[in-house]
């Protein structure tokens, strides 16, 4: 990730900059006694932070992982444009633009929000959840032109280097989402997929709870599946294997099949290597029987009224735990300037839970950042959750 690596400054000397510089909008001082600042940057239109980190040898600044765009060259141009305005000596820093990789395709790249009123310009649509390398996303997108790829993946590398191929090929039916698919699933609308695949999940054996296949994953891609459409498991591992067996089997309207060693006209380089290994591949198939009805998604993630300092004060330092939501707050902090201040929260679903921060500034507004909560039932509530407890009801 872009950081550069400085030599130890006085951190309030940024406030000047704040003053002067319309792109950076706060500095925030933990109130612990952490050695990391947060300073609330804004460039080409996207708002993010940056984390500030004091070491007795050096300062590094880095992008925040909750906050941070998909597109790093954005990073790396906000770090350069802060070294030269505010003079800073630079020990180490990776934030040069080589030139020899090629742009990300901006516009294949879509953001969670962009979802809640999203028109798709093709008739015919199919998601990929973790696509990894892409290989079999972007097959598929070049050999039906007439479907829009919607590329799901959480792994930030991963979903640059398919924007850099997706800009290379001159394909203008993929779009690529850095985020939780179970999320996005949510997002869409009932009837809209003509296929769901999910390819060679990491199997969390240990975590079983981390699995993007459960029956809540199941429910949800049947009613975003069209009548006919698939949702197509492919795995290597045989405890995926028979947990997904027992998933796939429970909904009562939906076909299933099960097939081993298919082969694919596309295969990842790790399908290749298990193929070389013998190991067994399982696919594990789901079509649709049945038109679903909409889904209704009218959630307000607004607060009615400001909270001052004292309220943030308050707040518990443990998970607080609902029937099938939490909320967790983290680390507080303070603007420099004593106006407001922001901290971290976790919320939402135990297996896909949000993570942003809340904005305030004492008495004056209230706000989520880098921007509201999905829409979702589960994180509706964990709102109105969180609202109680800064209100104290």
């Amino acid at each position: 990730m872009p950081h550069l690596k400085v030599e130890p400054f006085e951190t309030k000397e940024l406030d000047r900059l704040i003053a002067k510089e319309e792109c950076l909008h706060f500095r925030a001082v933990p109130e612990s006694e952490a050695p990391v600042e947060l300073l609330g940057v804004e460039l080409e239109g996207e708002p993010f932070l940056l984390e500030i980190k004091k070491h007795p040898e050096a300062t590094v600044l880095r992008a925040d992982k909750i906050s941070r765009p998909l597109d790093v060259g954005r990073i790396k141009r906000c770090l350069a444009a802060l070294a030269e305005k505010a003079g800073w000596k630079i020990l180490h820093s990776n934030i040069l633009e080589s030139g020899r990789r090629p742009p990300l395709a901006a516009e294949a790249e879509k953001s969670i929000r962009d979802f809640e009123s999203m028109h798709f310009p093709k008739r015919k649509v199919a998601l990929e959840v973790g696509f990894g390398s892409g290989r079999h996303l972007l097959w598929q997108a070049e050999r039906h032109p007439d479907t829009l790829f919607i590329g799901v993946e959480i792994h930030t590398p991963s979903a640059q280097q398919v924007l850099r191929q997706i800009r290379l090929r001159s394909l203008q039916n993929v779009w690529v989402v850095n985020y939780d698919a179970r999320l996005l699933l949510e997002m869409l609308p009932s009837n809209l997929l003509e296929a769901l695949y999910v390819h060679f999940p990491v199997p969390w054996d240990k975590k079983p709870h981390r699995r993007v296949i459960s029956d809540a994953f199941v429910a949800e891609a049947l009613r975003v599946l069209r009548p006919g459409a698939l949702l197509e498991l492919r795995t290597d591992s045989e405890n995926y294997y028979r947990y997904a067996l027992e998933v796939f089997s429970r909904p009562p309207k939906a076909d299933f099949r099960v097939e081993k060693n298919r082969d694919l006209p596309v295969v990842s380089k790790y399908e290749a290597r298990w193929r070389r290994m013998e190991k067994n591949i399982y696919t594990l198939s789901l079509r649709a029987l049945e038109e679903s009805p909409a889904r209704l998604r009218e959630f307000d993630f607004s607060f009615r009224e400001p909270v001052d300092h004292s309220a943030i004060g308050r707040l518990p330092r443990k998970p607080v735990v609902g029937e099938d939501f939490f909320v967790h707050f983290g680390r507080a902090y303070r603007f420099s300037d004593g106006s407001g201040g922001i901290v971290e929260c976790s919320f939402g679903s135990f297996d896909r839970p949000e993570h942003k921060y809340l904005i305030y500034r004492d008495g004056k507004s209230l706000r989520y950042f880098p921007e509201r909560p999905v829409a979702t039932a589960t994180n509706a509530r964990a709102h109105q959750k969180i609202g109680a407890i800064l209100y104290g009801c």
